[in-house]
């Protein structure tokens, strides 16, 4: 592990989530405890089709809400992109190029005077999105095709030629025609090469796949990038464009959803809402920032990532957590005990708060220090992003160390019993709070994790 003596630091953010088209706009929402769930669109999840109160009906949902983007527009002249390709591509894709200007313009930049070739794109993103999906049913007509056949064999010919003929017709009507660009535009490594193709960027692009830890992932690997100076600047975080059948039926076959509300760390929190959304981050050496005049935002001394090993694939473990957060402080040089604010993963399930919970407190204990740390999670807010959660938790972390202020986690009123009784050195931040400088540097961390045990801390 590299000492990282030239601190790697944020000069850049941009983000669109359920409400928010900007950080500021993601701060002024947390700071209000505004929250963006609303009933599953019937564009994107019909409930008629996918809905059932019932947890352990087959292939239905019991969780009707979601956290939704909204006013929000792609306009592909703006990017010099032929209409057609946003068509047949992921909106993923598109999103993450928006998100990703934005964040270049915020930091202002004029990559004209950057080498190009050092400035490299690290992606988070899980299954490219629902758009995606939705497109492979083009490809797969010819097994429909076949089906309506069999099920029609020993009628005549012509009225079984005329049915398919129809069906097709309605089947095809929505889908978007296959291209030349439908295999690049419902690829996941592409969503990267996408933005390095339209800002003319040579410093590497590829996309991380962590699950839910991977906008998180995608930032603590563009952060060894630059300490290794494999990049000067580098553009990271997550998108998550998947509020379809596959991935909300599959977290209800796992049990991970509310059929209520979204609580983290509340004793009576029963599991998560989904959300969407894109949050990407600039990220260079302190000493090249200065270089270059860049302002900014917060140094980020610290990262590191783990595996649960054979603990399971969709629970989550402490030990394997624990090896998150103590090779992220073996790397900043300071223990857990000097940070003031955690913006944890947070999910609202019963389990997963507690293992987070716990993990964060038994490193804590091992720390003769009788400081204080708060734990909150922007979950509450704007949902379960999956692959683009961790970053929209790394860029309240940052808005929080910037305006100087502890924000609260909304819809949490009783700490779950993993805080323990009385509470005492990790609570809940039920409140905001000016945060008070008391000698030593304001100092926030973030979480996440994902299926398959994927852990990371920063």
């Amino acid at each position: 592990m590299k000492s990282n003596k030239d601190p790697i630091v944020v000069i850049g953010m941009g983000c669109v989530y359920p409400g928010a088209h900007s950080p500021e706009e993601l701060w002024q929402n947390v700071l209000a405890g505004r929250r963006y769930f609303r009933n599953a669109p019937d564009e994107r999840l019909p409930k008629k089709d996918y809905f059932d109160p019932n947890k352990y009906a087959p292939g239905k949902t019991y969780c009707d809400k979601m956290a939704v983007i909204t006013d929000w527009e792609f306009d592909p002249l703006e990017f010099q992109i032929p209409p057609i390709s946003v068509y047949t591509s992921d909106i993923a894709h598109w999103l993450a190029l928006y998100t990703a200007r934005e964040a270049i313009k915020n930091s202002g930049l004029n990559l004209d005077e950057i080498d190009r070739t050092k400035i490299g794109v690290i992606i988070g993103n899980t299954l490219t999105g629902e758009f995606s999906r939705s497109h492979n049913l083009m490809f797969r007509w010819p097994y429909v095709e076949r089906s309506i056949r069999r099920a029609l064999s020993g009628s005549s010919e012509s009225y079984v030629d005329s049915v398919v003929e129809m069906v097709g017709k309605v089947y095809k009507a929505p889908l978007p025609e296959i291209t030349e660009d439908s295999l690049p535009g419902n690829m996941s490594n592409t969503i990267a090469g996408r933005i390095c193709n339209t800002f003319d960027l040579g410093g590497g692009c590829y996309t991380v796949d962590g699950a839910c830890s991977s906008s998180l992932l995608s930032i603590a690997h563009a952060c060894s990038a630059l300490l290794d100076g494999e990049m000067d600047v580098a553009v990271a975080g997550g998108v998550d464009v998947s509020l379809d059948p596959f991935e909300i039926i599959g977290f209800a076959k796992t049990t991970a959803l509310s059929a209520d509300d979204i609580r983290p760390y509340d004793e009576h929190a029963e599991g998560l809402l989904p959300g969407e959304g894109c949050g990407i981050v600039l990220l260079a050496r302190e000493s090249f920032a200065k270089k270059i005049g860049a302002k900014i935002y917060a140094a980020v001394p610290g990262w590191g990532y783990s595996s649960d090993g054979s603990a399971g694939i969709t629970a989550p473990e402490v030990e394997g957590q624990m090896r998150a957060l103590k090779k992220t402080y073996k790397r900043a040089g300071y223990p857990i005990s000097d940070v003031q604010l955690i913006e944890g993963h947070g999910t609202g399930t019963t389990l997963g708060d507690k293992v987070e919970v716990s993990a964060i407190m038994q490193l804590l204990e091992q720390d003769n220090k009788n400081s204080i740390c708060k734990i909150g999670s922007i979950k509450s807010n704007i949902g379960h992003c999956k692959a683009a959660a961790g970053a929209a938790a790394f860029i309240k972390a940052v808005m929080a160390l910037k305006n100087k202020i502890i924000p609260p986690t909304t819809n949490c009123e009783k700490p779950n019993a993993s805080f323990g009784t009385p509470l005492s050195k990790l609570v809940p931040a039920f409140t905001g709070s000016a945060w008070e400088k008391d000698g030593s540097p304001r100092r926030a961390s973030v979480s996440a994790m994902g299926f398959g045990g994927a852990n990371s801390h920063i």
